[in-house]
């Protein structure tokens, strides 16, 4: 069960039975197989959920475009649906909807209690089996219908796959308007499909590479409000902000511990040279990592926060390193042609995604933590800035389009890319965890 962060404490779940409810079984319908060069969508059908006036119409739509735009599953048109839900508790016609090759079905339906929350309950079908498989109901007030329809979202998709969804996330990315030579830039929120953009900065000062931490709803970014990047901590429900260090010289993309105890960060001194420090954020003592001539930067922590990765141009070109999280036993891993960068570590510790500029294109890949297994994911004109979702099955990134940056997603097939809608231009993405 996922409850919202105060002041917004008014949601729960509860497991919807029936009167001779089948056990879960243990088996997925959908084999994730990110080595597979296609993965067949599952045919589902998703009704209108009853009740709510438009709202339950609502709700469904934002179940299935998180499903579809998973590419994990094919949601059936509904003018193909043969029977009409009435009520979503009793057990539907399996034949009718195994006719239209629908091998999961969600029917559901909102309410209004008397204390003005709202209830959303929905039920998941096995109609092959001719089963329920899964069954809860969520309580929350109005501010937080987008969130129940993403949580339900993510029950789904995880009862179907094995794996855990990542719809009710944030994306926290740089909104970018204006002409090309005089852009403001805004530190800016939303959620994970586009909706509910708020704007945490008011475009004054160039803001750039934000990033969440793991574990609270807080994010580092740096600012050069005072003519210098300096980094800084921002609460985003309170707007308390703070400043992390005035370091000398100039400072570059600062990032969270996987404990959220420190911050990570790239610090260039005036020999020109660029070395990682991490800092301690109860103590604020910094710890020098790499002690290089070259110019090392974007650092990474692994989720168990072990290790590093990061990039350096030491061997004559950037390419990736690893090392222990106090700098021990710097390694090259990276050895293909071209000049990588932004290296970022999965949150399930498997791989590492990149940037790579290579014979005039900029590639979105992916490689094992050895270096070994590199696949490229995406290329294009200007593409750079891969973040994870919490669930490691998808990326996105930023990618120069028609004058200015815009959001992708593309999950480690390669083969489903989807554009992430923004009123402006879009740059430096940074995927928020489960939500809680």
């Amino acid at each position: 069960m996922r409850s919202f962060l105060k002041p917004l404490l008014t949601i729960a779940a509860m497991a919807l039975g029936m009167a001779a409810v089948v056990p879960m079984p243990a088996w997925a319908l959908v084999e994730l197989n990110v080595n597979k060069g296609n993965v067949e969508p599952l045919p589902i059908a998703i009704t209108d959920f009853q009740g709510g006036d438009a709202l339950g119409a609502q709700i469904s739509q934002i179940v299935t475009a998180d499903l579809k735009r998973s590419g994990l599953f094919a949601p059936i048109d509904k003018s193909a649906f043969i029977e009409k839900i009435t009520n979503p508790d009793a057990a539907p016609r399996f034949d009718d909807w195994k006719v239209i090759n629908a091998q999961a079905l969600v029917t559901g339906s909102v309410s209004k209690e008397a204390d003005g929350r709202i209830r959303a309950q929905y039920r998941l079908w096995d109609t092959f089996a001719g089963q329920q498989m899964a069954g809860e109901q969520f309580f929350a007030n109005d501010a937080n219908q987008r969130r129940v329809a993403h949580i339900i979202a993510d029950a789904i998709y995880e009862r179907l796959t094995g794996e855990k969804g990542y719809f009710d996330t944030r994306v926290v990315f740089i909104d970018e308007s204006g002409a090309k030579n005089a852009r403001k830039k805004r530190l800016a929120i939303m959620d994970q499909d586009g909706a509910n953009v708020r704007y945490l900065s008011d475009g004054r000062s160039i803001v750039l590479t934000p990033r969440f931490s793991p574990n609270r709803q807080e994010i580092t970014y740096m600012s050069y409000e005072s003519g210098q990047p300096r980094v800084y901590l921002l609460q985003i429900e309170t707007g308390q902000r703070e400043l992390v260090g005035n370091f000398p010289g100039m400072t570059f993309a600062p990032r969270f511990s996987p404990d959220g105890q420190k911050v990570i960060m790239s610090l260039l001194r005036d020999d020109g040279n660029s070395n990682i420090f991490a800092m301690d954020l109860r103590s604020r003592s910094t710890t020098r990592l790499t002690n290089s001539t070259a110019i090392d930067t974007s650092p990474s922590y692994s989720p168990d926060g072990s290790k590093v990765v990061f990039t350096s141009d030491r061997g004559g070109r950037a390419q990736i390193y690893v090392m222990g999280a106090d700098g021990s036993g710097q390694t090259r891993i990276s050895f293909g042609d071209g000049v990588y960068s932004t290296p970022v570590w999965s949150p399930r510790g498997d791989l590492i995604a990149f940037t790579k500029q290579t014979g005039g294109e900029f590639q979105i890949g992916v490689m094992k933590t050895d270096g070994s297994g590199e696949r490229i994911l995406s290329s294009g004109f200007q593409q750079e800035g891969p973040t994870w979702a919490p669930n490691g099955r998808v990326l996105m990134f930023f990618r120069d389009s028609n004058g200015g940056p815009k959001l992708v997603s593309v999950d480690l097939t390669g083969r489903n890319e989807q554009p992430i809608p923004t009123s402006n231009f879009a740059s430096d993405p940074a995927w928020s965890p489960l939500l809680e």
